[in-house]
Formats: structure tokens, C-alpha cells, sequence
């Protein structure tokens, strides 16, 4: 008897469902004209106007001039002069920074040269340049690692070959095998425990840096981009460094 009123009970609420369903009605749609986005495109005044004051404002403080080259800073080469200054500021700014919170010192420091996103031209630099340069909000992390765990990193670069700016680290390699790799001129002790400043991106992996992953990640807070405007400050003209810190001998 309980199987007949449970037919009973699955046959009625089909019907139900059923007329449910047969009852709806699709919305009606119409169809809208594309708005093209282009020079035909007239502003809207009264938006144009409320923001101007704002405008103006940004527009000033981001043209204010911050610092100074006498040549082009760019990010071409294995050893460019834009990457190793930005690689440079990484490093005295993790190093200051890691001086005054665990009272240790900064080993070397490594940053991506995709992080870098244009040049900067000879002449003043202004603010809105560094944010032309960096407009990610990565921020400084040092990376804690026992030496043995380092060749993770000579042996990234002699895979890759690619020109990831560094600092206080020459790294030579040849035919896809590292022959020569130093910190602070200095051959690595795989029993130290060595400190490399660089960004939160690249510590957790980005650009498949997956050696980081054997170290301590020590958060700083320091915006990366805060603190190149902070040492392009300090430095009414840059001094600019083109030495060879990255070899690749034999590279196609």
C-alpha cells in the first residue's frame, strides 16, 4: 500500500512540474544598438567637469620630477642598466630593512626583468615614470635559504637563460650548465644560511622560480615600487651600472 501512495505522490508531482514548466513564459528581448568606442565618441561634460579638479591634482603630483639620467635607462641585454639599478634599490632596501628587524644582513637580491615594464628616458625622471616602470603592487620579501638549496637558483639561469636582473650575485654558465657562481664574490657555502631580497611574486613560484620554495619567506611590507621612488629620490642623478653579473657563454 506505502509503494502505491509513493507512485501516487511521484505521479502528481510530475504533472505538477510539468505545468509548472508549460506555464512560463521567456522574457521578451530586444536587441540594442553597439555604442563604438572612438573618436565620434563625445564626452560627457558634466562627468569631464566633476573630475577635473582630481585630474589636475594627479596630473601634478605625478609629473613632479623625482631624479635625473644622462642616458637611457632600458632593460635590454643580460645585463641591463635599468635592471640592475631596480635589482640594486632591491637590494639596499631589503637590506636596510632586514638590518633593523632581525639584525642580518641582505646576501643578494634577484628580480624579474618581466616586472619591468618599459624604459626610462634620458632627462628628469618623473614619479609617473617608476609607476610606468612598475605598476604591480609587489612588494619586497626576503627569502631565507641554506646554501646546498641555492644551486635550485644558478641552475634556473642556466636553463633559462633569461636576463632576470641581480644584485651582489654573477652566475656564468655555458651550454646549459653552470661553470662559475658567486655571492658577493664569493664562492657559495651550502652550510650558510644566505638572505635574498626579492618580490612576493617571485617567492611564491612566479616565473617558475620554484627553487624559493625550499627557503623562509620574510614579508617586509615595503611596496616595491615605494621604494625604487624612494631611492630614485635620493639619488638627485642616477649613477647607472652595467657590469656583468649575469654570463651566459654561448647563448643563441
Amino acid at each position: 500500500m506505502k509503494n502505491k501512495f509513493l507512485l501516487l505522490g511521484i505521479a502528481l508531482m510530475s504533472l505538477t512540474a510539468c505545468k509548472t514548466a508549460s506555464t512560463l513564459q521567456l522574457a521578451d528581448v530586444k536587441t540594442q544598438k553597439n555604442i563604438s568606442i572612438n573618436n565620434e565618441l563625445k564626452n560627457d561634460e558634466e562627468f569631464v567637469k566633476f573630475i577635473e579638479p582630481y585630474k589636475q591634482k594627479l596630473d601634478k603630483e605625478m609629473n613632479q620630477k623625482i631624479s635625473h639620467t644622462n642616458v637611457d635607462l632600458t632593460k635590454q641585454g643580460d645585463n641591463s642598466n635599468l635592471g640592475n639599478l631596480l635589482a640594486d634599490y632591491t637590494f639596499e632596501g631589503g637590506n636596510e630593512w632586514i638590518k633593523t628587524h632581525l639584525k642580518q644582513n641582505v646576501d643578494a637580491a634577484l628580480i624579474n626583468i618581466g616586472g619591468i615594464r618599459t624604459i626610462i628616458g634620458k632627462g628628469d625622471i618623473l614619479l609617473k615614470n617608476v609607476f610606468e616602470v612598475m605598476p604591480f603592487e609587489n612588494e619586497v620579501v626576503i627569502v631565507k635559504m641554506k646554501g646546498a638549496d641555492l644551486q635550485g637558483l644558478f641552475e634556473y639561469y642556466a636553463k633559462t637563460q633569461v636576463n632576470n636582473p641581480v644584485s651582489h650575485l654573477y652566475i656564468e654558465t655555458k651550454n646549459g650548465q653552470v661553470i662559475k657562481s658567486l655571492i658577493n664574490g664569493k664562492e657559495v657555502d651550502p652550510d650558510k644560511d644566505y638572505y635574498i631580497a626579492t618580490s612576493d611574486y617571485l617567492a611564491l613560484g612566479g616565473d617558475n622560480m620554484k627553487f624559493f620554495a625550499k627557503g623562509e619567506s620574510i614579508a617586509t611590507g615595503i611596496k616595491m615600487r615605494d621604494l625604487f621612488i624612494d631611492y630614485f629620490k635620493k639619488s638627485p642623478e642616477v649613477m647607472v651600472n652595467s657590469d656583468v653579473r649575469l654570463n651566459f657563454i654561448g647563448k643563441k
